[in-house]
């Protein structure tokens, strides 16, 4: 990982590699890595979830000392959901769908300032097997969410393999995203 020098190239990586035995081995310590740094520059997070259905909030919690970071988050599964406890205008995922640069962005802006938090995230797409609103499955937007400088970013995702490794792929390409987040 260390050698990665651009997004995009680590972006390339992490598209093409093997996850349906699980999280590879170069890959498995991004999420600890990523929960030290924001419990060394006293940041918090919180996430709004949607494919990956509480798994980037539960590999947060994997982590020992994750409390001091991370008070909690949101599982918005259904549509219904993004728009009743994220508060996101049935209009804008009408308008955009959900799987989409704003709805991954207003799910990391809402998560972070509902819980409070510094850094927000929010995880968005189609894991499949089957196509959802026009994406095809691997389909993944994630946004990030900085609180204190009012600004974040969402990256569009096009990953292969089944369902769980598609789901894999975006809660550790998040944690790469909240490292850029931090580090920029």
């Amino acid at each position: 990982m260390k050698n990665v020098k651009t997004f995009a190239q680590y972006r390339e990586i992490i598209e093409s590699a093997d996850f349906e035995s699980g999280i590879p081995e170069e890959y498995a310590s991004i999420p600890e890595d990523t929960v030290k740094e924001l419990q060394k520059l006293n940041l918090s997070i919180s996430a709004a979830e949607s494919l990956t259905a509480g798994m980037f909030q539960s590999t947060i919690a994997d982590v020992p000392g994750a409390s001091k970071i991370f008070e909690g988050g949101f599982v918005t599964y259904s549509d219904e959901s993004k728009a009743q406890l994220l508060k996101i205008s049935s209009d804008v995922i009408k308008k955009y769908t959900v799987v989409s640069p704003t709805v991954a962005q207003a799910m990391a802006e809402n998560a972070a300032k509902m819980v409070g938090a510094d850094i927000g995230v929010g995880l968005t797409g189609v894991a499949g097997p089957t196509p959802l609103e026009g994406s095809p499955v691997g389909t993944v937007f994630i946004g990030v969410y900085d609180k204190i400088q009012d600004s974040g970013v969402a990256r569009e995702f096009h990953f292969e393999g089944s369902r769980q490794a598609v789901r894999l792929k975006s809660v550790i390409t998040a944690f790469v995203l909240v490292q850029r987040l931090i580090h920029q």
